[in-house]
C-alpha cells in the first residue's frame, strides 16, 4: 500500500503528511518537524488517516496483525503448558525411578496372533489391549508392573496345536524411559539395544511351558483369556540364559550382554540361577 503524501492527524503533533514508510516504520512530516513511528501500530488510537478507503485497508491490516499476534501468544502459552506438563512428568518419572521396588513378577509374556507376529518383531512394540468393562471401558490397559527391569517375551501357537507347543518368537527389554504406571496409550516399546528375534529352528527349541508354571495348577498348561501374563523374573532370566547358549557370532554376544544386563537390573546372580522347571518339565518328569 502506497501511503506517501497521505494526510494524517496525530493527537499530539497535529496534521501532517506521510513522507516515507516500509513494513515496520512510517515517517510523517508535521508543521515543524518530522517524526518516525512504528507501522502500522501507530494507526488507530494515536494517528488517523484522512483518506477513508485507505483507512479501511489499514484497519484490515491492523486486525490481521492483531490476530496473528494473538495466535502467536496462544502458541507460546500452549508451548509453556506443554513444557510444564513435560516437567511434571519428568519429576514424576524421576520419583518413580528413585522409589521403585523390584516386583518378583515384573516380566510380561505376550500372545502374538498371526498379524502381530510380524509387527511385534519389526516395530518392536506390543499393545497391551483395552479395558473390557467398567468406567474405563475402551481405554488402554496400563502395564503397571513393567519398569526398566522388565522384559517382554513374544510367543505364539500354531492353529490347532495344543497349548504346550507355545513357542517363543523373541524377547526385548522395555525402552530405557518406559514406566508402566505412566503408559497412557498401552504400547510397550523396546529397548534401543536389547532385543532378540529367534529363528524358526531356535523357536522349536524354546517352548514357553518349559519355564512357565501356574503355581495354583502346576501341571496344567492353559492360557485361557487375555493377550498377556506377568511372570517371574527368574523364569525370564532362565529364558535369556538359554537363548544366549545357542545363539552364535554377533547375536551370541548381544544375547549374553542382554542376559547379564537383565540380571543386573533384577538383582539376580547368574551363577545361582536354577534349571527350568515349568509345567512342561514337570509333566515329563
Amino acid at each position: 500500500m502506497n501511503l506517501i503524501n497521505k494526510k494524517v492527524t496525530h493527537k499530539r503533533f497535529g496534521t501532517g503528511s506521510i513522507v516515507e514508510h516500509n513494513d515496520s516504520i512510517i515517517e510523517i512530516h508535521f508543521a515543524s518537524e518530522s517524526k518516525k513511528f512504528v507501522y502500522p501500530d501507530v494507526f488507530g488510537e494515536h494517528l488517523k488517516i484522512h483518506d477513508q478507503s485507505v483507512a479501511h485497508s489499514l484497519e484490515e491490516i491492523i486486525q490481521k496483525r492483531e490476530m496473528a499476534r494473538q495466535e502467536e501468544e496462544w502458541k507460546k502459552e500452549e508451548e509453556k503448558k506443554l513444557q510444564r506438563k513435560k516437567h511434571e512428568l519428568r519429576l514424576e518419572h524421576e520419583k518413580l525411578m528413585k522409589n521403585h521396588k523390584l516386583h518378583p513378577e515384573s516380566q510380561m509374556v505376550f500372545w502374538c496372533d498371526n498379524e502381530e507376529q510380524n509387527s511385534s518383531l519389526t516395530e518392536w512394540k506390543v499393545f497391551s489391549g483395552e479395558i473390557k468393562s467398567g468406567n474405563n471401558k475402551g481405554k488402554p490397559n496400563k502395564p503397571i508392573r513393567l519398569h526398566q527391569n522388565s522384559a517382554v517375551l513374544l510367543t505364539s501357537i500354531d492353529s490347532g496345536m495344543p497349548e504346550k507347543e507355545r513357542r517363543i518368537l523373541g524377547v526385548y527389554m522395555v525402552n530405557e524411559e518406559f514406566i508402566g504406571k505412566l503408559c497412557e496409550d498401552g504400547y510397550i516399546p523396546a529397548h534401543s539395544k536389547y532385543k532378540l528375534q529367534l529363528t524358526e529352528q531356535e523357536s522349536d527349541q524354546l517352548l514357553f511351558w518349559q519355564y512357565y508354571v501356574n503355581e495354583k495348577a502346576p501341571e496344567k498348561m492353559t492360557w485361557n483369556t487375555g493377550k498377556y501374563r506377568y511372570f517371574d523374573n527368574m523364569w525370564m532370566a532362565q529364558i535369556l540364559r538359554d537363548i544366549a547358549s545357542f545363539k552364535s557370532d554377533q547375536e551370541q554376544e548381544l544375547a549374553q550382554q542382554f542376559f547379564e544386563h537383565f540380571c543386573r537390573m533384577n538383582q539376580i546372580i547368574p551363577q545361582e540361577l536354577q534349571k527350568p522347571n515349568g509345567a512342561l518339565m514337570r509333566n515329563l518328569a
